[in-house]
């Protein structure tokens, strides 16, 4: 059944690619600045972030290694923004089937286009974003570019886990229409439980003070591994390590693998639920 929907999946690509330009051309539509803010938003975002915890709570990041940058903004925008990318996802995705309910009960199409639509939607807006951060890592001494091609498949890694976040939620906000609520509260617990804004060695500092068992807790979570990830390439211009590379590639493998068998196992009866 997963293979049959996988190639119906593929059948209809073209949908898949209609839907997302529908989401992209909707992101911004009637208003004034247009694409610009997926610029401004993540920028005001850094500006809070390092007034409040660069110049108030000092928290002071590791120099980039062996890029040598040493700027809190620049080492905060290189976790941010694929934070940003996964809560645009989640949150998109947890209600696209419930915002789509009038075009699912009036014609069949497969319905994990929707989620699916959203994560190559947002990754359009994402590209840009590091788009513009590798330019201003370079501008500020840093090396990123040949590093490039490898953030492209961290890229991907991170949409795999986002898109099956995204589909596990949708299927569950169907039965359960709090759960886009529950997910409002949950995420931004989730990001400060992420080494995002503040460095891993507060977390580690801790660790060897109250005990080991909270650095062993706090490394379960994918996120964390992910973010690593991105800031080797993009902030140290070095290779990830390799429990890090593997611990990202592993939890969005599985994630994106259980979401998909649960939504397709489901998906038939979404127009009846709806």
């Amino acid at each position: 059944m997963a293979a049959t929907y996988a190639r119906e999946l593929i059948a209809t690509r073209e949908l898949l690619l209609n839907l997302t330009m529908r989401e992209v051309k909707g992101q911004y539509r009637r208003t004034a600045l247009g694409q610009l803010w997926s610029i401004i938003n993540p920028l005001a975002t850094m500006l809070v972030y390092t007034l409040v915890f660069a110049f108030i709570f000092r928290a002071e990041p590791p120099p980039g290694d062996p890029s040598g940058l040493d700027l809190y903004p620049l080492w905060l925008m290189c976790g941010l923004l694929p934070w940003m990318y996964v809560t645009r996802v989640i949150t998109g995705g947890v209600a696209s089937i419930t915002n789509n309910a009038g075009l699912i009960t009036k014609v069949y199409f497969p319905r994990m286009h929707l989620p699916l639509s959203v994560a190559l939607s947002t990754g359009i807006t994402f590209g840009v974003e590091l788009g513009v951060l590798t330019i201003a890592l370079w501008a500020f001494g840093g090396f990123p570019l040949p590093w490039l091609p490898l953030v492209v498949l961290a890229m991907l890694v991170l949409a795999m886990f986002a898109s099956g976040i995204a589909m596990l939620l949708a299927i569950l906000n169907v039965h359960f229409r709090d759960t886009q609520h529950f997910v409002s509260i949950l995420l931004p617990m989730w990001m400060f439980l992420t080494p995002i804004i503040y460095p891993i060695s507060l977390v580690e500092d801790a660790a060897a003070r109250s005990g080991e068992w909270i650095l062993q807790v706090y490394q379960l979570n994918p996120m964390l591994h992910i973010v690593e990830v991105f800031r080797a390439l993009l902030y140290d211009n070095r290779l990830p390590g390799a429990v890090e590379s593997l611990a990202a590639i592993g939890s969005a493998s599985v994630v994106f693998l259980v979401g998909y068998l649960v939504f397709s196992r489901h998906e038939r009866r979404l127009a009846e639920l709806l």
